[in-house]
């Protein structure tokens, strides 16, 4: 089990107060990393530390402000030390017919989702690169799969993660960075749980075209995450893992 023990690893999570963000927080703890959380909502992010306990910490930030990222990543590492490991988990959505959807509404999605992503790992990569390690993980989703409707802007920029990891995995590998993707699929989140419960005939058709017939679990997301971060994946780069029960390959 060593290559998967985290023990001594700082990561980064942004988006770790909640959803997806917070259950690949605590699966990183429970692998022996510290983990530091990044959002927009301070009462959000001290109440998940306070669960994830003394291996954790908070720092606030709003990641659509591009500007501001440079001077984060080096807070972050003059406070907590290197970074070892960075997800990329923070997004927004927005749900809308694609030709009522706004440019300043598109520019939003893809600005948080996409250019903050990207500014990120291009700071972080800055303070790998000379160490000569790293691990950067993508969150990308099935709408970058298949068309999915009314998600137009949130799937412009979910596409465009899947391409960045291989173009990005491509220039900074041979200095040791790793970047790899994980596309989730349906997974069971308070919030999922709801909506697909309040449309019978969606869920009905999620769970006809997943192979395994059930939605995943937020643990399956986050032991995902901690193997591409691991030694177990030091062979992986550039890769797109569906976490998503054959969702994507369901007939």
């Amino acid at each position: 089990m060593n290559e998967f023990n985290l023990s001594g690893k700082l990561v980064l999570v942004t988006g770790g107060g909640s959803g997806l963000g917070l259950s690949m927080a605590c699966t990183f703890i429970r692998f022996g990393a510290r983990v530091i959380i990044a959002g927009r909502r301070e009462n959000v992010l001290q109440e998940a530390v306070e669960k994830l306990g003394p291996q954790a910490s908070f720092i606030t930030a709003d990641l659509s402000a591009l500007e501001n990222i440079p001077a984060l990543v080096e807070r972050i590492e003059q406070e907590y030390g290197p970074l070892d490991v960075l997800v990329n988990n923070a997004g927004i959505h927005l749900k809308k017919d694609a030709l009522d959807v706004s440019d300043a509404e598109f520019e939003n999605v893809v600005r948080t989702n996409q250019s903050a992503v990207f500014a990120l790992s291009r700071e972080v990569a800055r303070k790998m690169i000379p160490r000569k390690k790293g691990s950067i993980v993508m969150v990308s989703s099935m709408a970058s799969r298949y068309g999915i409707p009314k998600v137009i802007a949130y799937t412009a920029a979910k596409s465009a993660i899947e391409g960045m990891t291989k173009a990005l995995a491509v220039e900074w590998s041979p200095s040791g960075i790793r970047i790899n993707c994980i596309a989730p699929g349906f997974i069971e989140t308070e919030m999922s749980a709801k909506a697909l419960n309040n449309d019978p005939e969606r869920k009905s058709k999620v769970l006809g075209r997943t192979p395994m017939q059930k939605l995943g679990k937020p643990e399956d997301v986050g032991l995902a995450a901690v193997f591409l971060a691991s030694d177990a994946a030091g062979f992986i780069t550039g890769a797109s893992l569906a976490v998503d029960g054959g969702n994507s390959i369901g007939f």
